[in-house]
């Protein structure tokens, strides 16, 4: 005997209400825009169609459909072992950030959220994958800095704009020289930005990491997993540095005060709870003006944005009075 067949909800209504990932993978649509998604789309216990989530490959199809279908990026690919990212929740990362935006822009009307190449956003760890610009351009427009500190990286993130050159002119790509720098190195000098936005490495170690993957396999697979596959894969640099992701963000903040000037709103994602109370006081320490907390969830994963600034209510008026016309 079947399963019975397993009730979803019509829309994921945890997910930004922009987001265009809300409702449910609709794999006929998906496999018109990408039919190599085909031979990956099978029915599971509960007879709806699905793809096999622990397999690598599946997965990056899966993306690869996601984007063509909703975004019109063509011949997205990278590197094996390299991150393939979720692309609802870097999806729900842009619109809560650009809702932040629209909340600065009192000359707006109605959509404040301020589009266009006048908005520039650095994305710090642009990885292999590019999701953020890609996402953020055709979203509302926006030009990107996308920095990384891996030539591999670099190098397939350019492979991705050259395969859609109507983007090319709108996202640059800069190679960090010093992976104990952030800002500086990528930031030139009288150079502005209106948005930072990052993903820092999650863990502390790689032992931290293997870890963390086989926690996430059990609970989905709600069994024993001695044998640990990324099927959302990751680099060493993707997935953990030294002290994770608490002194990565701390290291951010700290490095964000010299470029206090340079740029309207500086924001992370933190997805430990945990790390929340370091944050606070490296922001504390480095005097930011004004800190913004916007929580997020994707499925049962909960996490959140924090945002800061340096920059005086009348610093913000003058900024959007001059660069978002």
């Amino acid at each position: 005997m079947l399963p019975k067949k397993k009730e979803h909800p019509k829309e994921k209504s945890r997910l930004h209400p922009r987001n265009k990932h809300r409702e449910r993978y609709d794999f006929k649509q998906l496999i018109a825009s990408l039919p190599a998604l085909r031979e990956f789309v099978k029915r599971n216990e509960y007879q709806d169609e699905s793809i096999d989530f622990f397999n690598p490959a599946a997965v990056k199809m899966l993306n690869r459909a996601l984007l063509q279908h909703f975004y019109q990026i063509k011949d997205w690919d990278i590197p094996q072992n390299y991150l393939c990212p979720p692309i609802p929740g870097r999806a729900d990362y842009l619109h809560h950030i650009a809702d932040l935006l629209g909340s600065q822009n009192p000359t707006g009307k109605g959509d404040k959220i301020p589009r266009g190449n006048m908005i520039t956003c650095l994305d710090i760890g642009v990885g292999a994958n590019a999701v953020y610009p890609l996402i953020g351009h055709q979203e509302y427009g926006w030009s990107f800095i996308g920095a990384d500190i891996d030539p591999v990286s670099i190098a397939s993130a350019q492979r991705i704009l050259d395969k859609n050159p109507a983007l090319k002119e709108h996202i640059k790509l800069r190679l960090q020289p010093n992976p104990k720098d952030i800002f500086k190195g990528i930031l030139q000098k009288d150079e502005r930005v209106d948005l930072s936005i990052c993903n820092p490495p999650f863990h502390a170690s790689a032992a931290d990491a293997q870890a963390g993957t086989q926690r996430k396999l059990r609970n989905l697979k709600q069994q024993k997993v001695t044998k640990t596959v990324l099927n959302f894969g990751g680099q060493h640099n993707e997935l953990w540095c030294e002290g994770g992701e608490e002194r990565f963000i701390a290291d951010m903040v700290r490095q964000s005060k010299q470029f206090a000037q340079s740029c309207f709103w500086f924001s992370t994602l933190v997805s430990k709870s945990a790390s929340l109370k370091s944050t606070y006081k490296a922001l504390e320490l480095s005097k930011a003006v004004e800190v913004k907390t916007i929580n997020m969830s994707q499925g049962n994963k909960s996490s959140r944005l924090v945002a800061w600034t340096f920059l005086t209510p009348e610093q913000k008026q003058e900024w959007v009075a001059t660069r978002w016309k």
